[in-house]
């Protein structure tokens, strides 16, 4: 079912919606980039389509949505241990195919990997998407190589343009909204073509780790983890224990996101560290999105957003690297 609507009259769904739900959407925030006369697309709480970006990618992935940067877990004193309140509110994220497709990724994560994270389900069974399309592949975007340009996962379907918004209702919850407006056959359009292209290496073996590609990113990463930070599908965190001045015994626990490229992550009791090198560290990060993560769940880590490569101060491409490591596959054998 599809409905075409004015401004206004989606503006007033929204309102409507927001007495049970916060809106999350990409929106252009002024003067808040790397530098201080840039601007930066980020995930925050909307109230009109006209705040909402359509046209361009976010810089940030709506990850940070579910998964803040920090997170109290829990409150403590000497005896007794209390979980923060939890917003009885749901979540309706505006996304596109690609951000779906991550956020299937980090449900393995921390829902289907062993132990469910409680904390993460808490939010996540609280959340819908409505779905934005891409009319044309952005820069650096590799989607259509990891097959997540396309996505039948979402709640709504909504296309801004000319003034008019046109809206695909999959979920019946929704549908009430739309009671008395006109209908209309609504389908949202896929991207199927990417300027870059990411050729996937099969039947990889232990012999890969020790290629002399890796070389290379020990002296062109510096380590600043911006590719992590950015990325839809990165999930790492470390625990702080943030004890409070009035009283040493009373503090807070905090899960803060971080990145295996950053300095100390993979540090360990006596001094020692698992990978210091910034080419093993780039290697963990590669192998992890397209070899480890598809052997246990049958599927790539990387849906080929391309934030990574954006970020990259250094000019880091991920796709390139990859494609790298599919031609010392070649050689290899």
């Amino acid at each position: 079912m599809g409905f075409e609507i004015s401004n206004v009259e989606f503006d007033n769904f929204l309102k409507k919606l927001q007495e049970e739900y916060k809106i999350y959407a990409p929106v252009k925030l002024k003067g808040k980039g790397r530098f201080s006369d840039t601007d930066v697309v980020r995930y925050a709480e909307i109230n009109t389509i006209e705040e909402i970006i359509f046209d361009e990618k976010s810089n940030f992935s709506p990850k940070e949505v579910m998964l803040p940067i920090t997170k109290t877990l829990f409150y403590f004193t000497e005896d007794s241990v209390m979980e923060p309140k939890v917003d009885d509110k749901k979540i309706l994220i505006f996304l596109r195919s690609c951000d779906i497709n991550a956020v299937r990724r980090v449900d393995e994560i921390y829902l289907r990997n062993g132990v469910e994270d409680p904390y993460y389900k808490k939010v996540r069974d609280k959340v819908k998407f409505a779905l934005m399309e891409c009319e044309h592949s952005f820069e650096n975007c590799f989607c259509v190589s990891m097959g997540s340009n396309k996505i039948e996962n979402y709640d709504l379907f909504v296309k801004h343009k000319d003034g008019k918004v046109s809206v695909k209702c999959k979920d019946e919850s929704f549908k009430n909204y739309f009671d008395g407006m006109t209908e209309c056959n609504v389908e949202p359009n896929f991207v199927t073509k990417n300027d870059v292209k990411v050729k996937i290496p099969e039947n990889m073996d232990v012999s890969v780790f020790s290629a002399p590609l890796w070389e290379e990113y020990s002296s062109r990463c510096i380590s600043c983890g911006r590719c992590n930070l950015v990325c839809g599908t990165c999930t790492c965190f470390n625990m702080q224990d943030i004890f409070y001045k009035d009283n040493k015994n009373v503090g807070e626990r905090r899960r803060v996101l971080t990145s295996c490229q950053i300095d100390g992550y993979t540090d360990i009791a006596g001094g020692h560290s698992f990978r210091q090198d910034k080419g093993q560290r780039m290697r963990f990060k590669v192998m992890h999105k397209v070899y480890d993560f598809k052997k246990r769940f049958g599927y790539n880590m990387c849906v080929g957003c391309g934030r990574c490569d954006d970020a990259c101060p250094e000019y880091i491409s991920f796709s390139n690297c990859v494609n790298k490591l599919n031609d010392a596959v070649g050689e290899v054998k």
